[in-house]
């Protein structure tokens, strides 16, 4: 049987992680967001490139939870950006709330889940995403240290002038 990843988030982040994922053939995708019609939109673009990229992942699209039951892997990239201005309370504030909200839907739908968050400040969500799920902590994972080291990694290669896959 296939595996099952559940992407919470149809923005560019979202988009891009099911993306990766059907491309690279992990797992089936299932992509969800508050926005109505985003992500059956998203899931259907990927899954009609389906041909062109060569891969056979099956992606679905949804404003509900219900398609992400029994899913492998859940994450969670919904929340808003910092806007000028905003201080990072504010963002604290908003997003907590929206990560426990999507944490205490999905959680019961796939209470064998890995959860990996993406939502910011990242581990501020993270020790939310932990408290509501009642899930162990070594099944609520942040991504903060991959995307720091790419970046890192990015603005080395920029400054010296030199492949990204040269800096180490």
């Amino acid at each position: 049987m296939r595996k099952k990843v559940t992407v919470v988030g149809a923005g560019n982040v979202g988009a891009t992680v099911a993306q990766r994922i059907a491309e690279k053939e992990l797992a089936d995708v299932f992509l969800t967001d508050i926005v109505e019609g985003l992500p059956q939109g998203k899931a259907l673009d990927l899954q009609e490139a389906a041909p062109i990229e060569k891969h056979d992942t099956r992606l679905v699209g949804a404003n509900s939870y219900e398609g992400s039951k029994g899913s492998d892997i859940v994450i969670v990239t919904a929340g808003v950006p910092r806007k000028p201005g905003m201080s990072r309370t504010d963002l604290l504030g908003t997003n907590a709330k929206i990560v426990r909200s999507v944490v205490e839907q999905v959680a019961p739908l796939s209470p064998d889940a890995v959860l990996i968050i993406v939502s910011n400040p990242l581990d501020a969500m993270c020790h939310v995403a932990l408290e509501a799920s009642g899930f162990p902590k070594n099944r609520v994972i942040g991504m903060a240290g991959v995307l720091d080291s790419a970046r890192f990694r990015a603005f080395i290669a920029m400054e010296l002038n030199v492949s990204v896959e040269n800096t180490h």
